[in-house]
């Protein structure tokens, strides 16, 4: 049997205007209206999972859904560097943001690598039992790029090369270890 599984990428959030690295902060007002107004354009499911953060299960419910939370669709773990935005960081530990995104395997915040990201969402995938009907899963972009990246079998470093935008699905098939994608759209009111 195959899984057809839609990623959906949350909606916008203050971390996510700010460009910083997430500290579990909810969606936005904006968010929660965009996200309640593309509801009717998830495909309905059997099963919905979410990332564990605020702004995922505030998009699942948003959205409709009654997503269980998994662990193993966690953001990045950012260890120091959370709640931080990117400038700041940067202002202040230029060598260590250049490693970070130069490296996959490099974790100079002290949390995980874009390697393990990888490693752990591929798992969770390989492992996502086949079920009659979709499944959708709100996931953070990071997840959603390290999905993308184990379905085409394509190197870590190709993440950073990959936009992910908030309110979009991305769709993938897959059977025995075997994965396809199908290229993201954006959710729209149908």
């Amino acid at each position: 049997m195959t899984v057809r599984l839609t990623l959906i990428s949350p909606a916008t959030s203050e971390a996510m205007r700010e460009v910083r690295f997430d500290d579990d902060g909810p969606l936005d007002p904006a968010g929660v209206a965009r996200a309640e107004s593309v509801a009717s354009s998830v495909p309905p499911a059997p099963r919905a999972y979410t990332s564990p953060s605020a702004r995922c299960r505030g998009t699942a419910l948003a959205l409709g859904l009654h997503a269980e939370p998994v662990r193993e669709l966690a953001a990045c773990a950012m260890g120091r560097w959370r709640g931080r935005t990117l400038a700041d960081v940067a202002a202040s530990e230029e060598q260590a943001v250049a490693a970070w995104l130069s490296d996959p395997s490099a974790a100079p915040h002290g949390g995980e690598s874009l390697r393990d990201l990888g490693h752990r969402v591929g798992s969770w995938l390989d492992a996502l039992p086949a079920v009659s009907g979709p499944v959708v899963a709100v996931a953070e972009p990071d997840v959603v790029r390290a999905a993308v990246l184990h379905a085409l079998g394509a190197p870590d470093a190709t993440s950073w090369r990959l936009d992910v935008r908030p309110l979009t699905a991305v769709h993938l098939t897959g059977r025995a270890g075997r994965w396809n994608l199908r290229v993201g759209e954006a959710l729209a009111p149908l």
